[in-house]
């Protein structure tokens, strides 16, 4: 019973979308699952196996929004919960789409042009229908189908300012071997393999519920994904073989304070909260390290406007004759003088130990509804549910790079910073790496979001932007994964000492390698970008482009002549 039980489960099409989308959401970092990604995209798309209509769209729309609200469920952690579930819900329904269109787009160009059964459930009926396509037509459809996988994350990535948060590819970062093409084709490769595998792996298995005493028939399917993963493993255990021991290092002292977000917001604990950081970044510079490194707005107050403040850290950093970067909001006053007309930015800044600013970096890409409120003129409820005030950061216009010396003079040492989730963007990320580059510096507040999965998938994102563009990425947090990813995508000095705690107060004094005056040798990917995605997103465009004529057309005849309207048409 309970067998059947499985079967008439597996067979309901609303439960395997859903069970799909969840098997995908689970998938994200840290649920130690990452190995669902491998079956959930396939088990999305075969949930509306012989629909391409508005059903298919609506099965993959509702594994999308299923995923979504398991990966982002750490919205729900932000301190402002009218805003935590409004934006978690309306995030996931948005991202949701992009599931549900490629579920249609996908069946709608199934080669096998014959009517499939009309069961509203899944059965063997719609096994042999799939299974009487020709191989190589559905070797190829398969194919196709991750390319407009991949089409979609570029999308998402990109539009109404960019989300690429839940790109498949990261569930992978752990899978070093697999990950090393990503110096050739970005992340997208990464989801591309993944994608591509996990339809094969369906399609195999839905040929062999047709077919099962054909016991070679099925193969077939998996012959090319498995090929491409092998292709991929080799060539990524070429650099990891060949990684040596860095001659030369810089110890940087990373400081998280673990400061909750309600405090952060409570100007009574600025004083509190500002000398506990003094304190933890006394305990680091009695290690000598060559840098001091302070996360996302440490600084209560703003740094360049707050005498007391900008006293304080140059106090500290003269005592111990250390160079810093902090993290602090910044303003620029406009013609007025006064806070009418100035600028806000969240912006990090090179400090010497004179106490003297070297160098300011303003964020570039902005969190929606976190620091700016999009359509603010037209929907002033809006500002009602977010945590911003009256007024928003504005963004910053370039990259830039902070130089430092060592502590011993003899080496310079390069960086380029960013702020918050600017580094899980991979096409921005390229532009702040040059031939000197030593490595990049993140500053991050995840303290908005608790202690939850957020920081794990925050982190995993600096993985990929390690092996794309083969430099290392430190991350400097308030709150999560304070630590520093090495050119291979390896993670270092995740934990507080011998526990398995990330989000604790201290402090870390790592050693980074730096490149002692020699230049970068770039990557294909950081030299030409996303070749391999605008590829994909080509024939994506080109898909979409022509399903959407054939519909019009379709309804045009449909319209003029029902009898002309050939019997084996795609049913939109």
């Amino acid at each position: 019973m309970r067998l059947l039980s499985i079967v008439a489960l597996l067979s309901n099409r609303w439960w395997l979308a859903a069970g799909g989308g969840i098997a995908l959401g689970l998938a994200f970092p840290k649920s130690h699952l990452a190995s669902l990604a491998w079956i959930g995209p396939g088990i999305i798309l075969f949930s509306a196996m012989g629909r391409t209509g508005g059903e298919a769209f609506r099965l993959g729309y509702v594994a999308g929004i299923v995923q979504s609200l398991i990966a982002l469920r750490w919205l729900l952690y932000i301190p402002f919960p009218v805003g935590a579930v409004a934006g978690w819900l309306a995030l996931s329904l948005y991202l949701g789409l992009y599931t549900g269109l490629w579920v249609w787009l996908s069946w709608h160009f199934f080669p096998n042009k014959t009517p499939p059964p009309l069961a509203p459930r899944l059965n063997r009926e719609t096994a042999i229908w799939f299974g009487a396509t020709p191989w190589k037509q559905r070797i190829a459809w398969v194919f196709l189908v991750a390319v407009y996988w991949v089409g979609n994350e570029m999308v998402t990535a990109r539009f109404l300012s960019g989300f690429p948060w839940l790109g498949v590819g990261i569930t992978q970062s752990e899978f070093l071997p697999l990950i090393q093409i990503s110096s050739l084709t970005g992340v997208y490769g990464v989801s591309f393999l993944v994608v591509w595998f996990s339809v094969s792996a369906i399609s195999a298995t839905t040929v062999l519920i047709a077919h099962p005493y054909r016991r070679k028939g099925w193969l077939i399917d998996l012959i090319f994904p498995m090929s491409g993963i092998l292709v991929a493993v080799v060539y990524g255990f070429q650099f990891l073989i060949r990684d040596g021991v860095p001659t030369t290092t810089a110890n940087l002292a990373l400081v998280q304070p673990s400061i909750p977000q309600t405090l952060i917001w409570d100007v009574a604990e600025n004083k509190s909260r500002f000398q506990k950081l003094i304190d933890l970044s006394e305990l680091a510079l009695a290690t000598k390290p060559d840098l001091l490194i302070w996360p996302e707005a440490a600084v209560p107050t703003m740094l360049r406007h707050d005498p007391e403040t900008a006293n304080a850290v140059k106090t500290l950093l003269g005592k111990h004759n250390a160079w810093a970067v902090v993290g602090s909001d910044d303003a620029d006053v406009g013609d007025s003088g006064t806070s009418k007309d100035a600028r806000y930015y969240n912006s990090s800044f090179a400090i010497n130990p004179s106490g003297a600013i070297e160098g300011i970096y303003r964020k570039r890409r902005l969190v929606i509804f976190g620091e700016y409120i999009p359509l603010l003129n037209w929907f002033p409820f809006l500002r009602h549910l977010t945590p911003i005030g009256e007024n928003g950061f504005s963004a910053g216009e370039k990259p830039v790079s902070f130089y430092t010396p060592s502590r011993d003079g003899k080496h310079r040492i390069s960086l380029s910073p960013m702020i918050c989730f600017e580094d899980a963007f991979p096409q921005s990320v390229r532009e702040y790496v040059h031939a000197d580059t030593d490595f990049l510096l993140n500053l991050t507040n995840d303290g908005w979001f608790g202690e939850s999965n957020a920081q794990w998938q925050h982190a995993f994102h600096a993985v990929f932007r390690a092996v794309e563009n083969r430099v290392p990425v430190v991350s400097c947090a308030n709150n999560g994964l304070t630590c520093w990813v090495d050119p291979l995508g390896r993670m270092h000095e995740v934990y507080w000492g011998t526990t398995a705690n990330i989000y604790g107060a201290g402090f870390k004094t790592v050693p980074v390698p730096i490149l002692s005056g020699e230049k970068r040798v770039m990557t294909f990917y950081h030299d030409y970008g996303d070749v391999f995605g605008w590829g994909c997103t080509a024939l994506w465009a080109v898909a979409l482009s022509q399903a959407f004529l054939q519909m019009k057309r379709y309804r045009r005849r449909s319209h003029v002549e029902p009898s002309l309207i050939p019997s084996q048409v795609i049913r939109p």
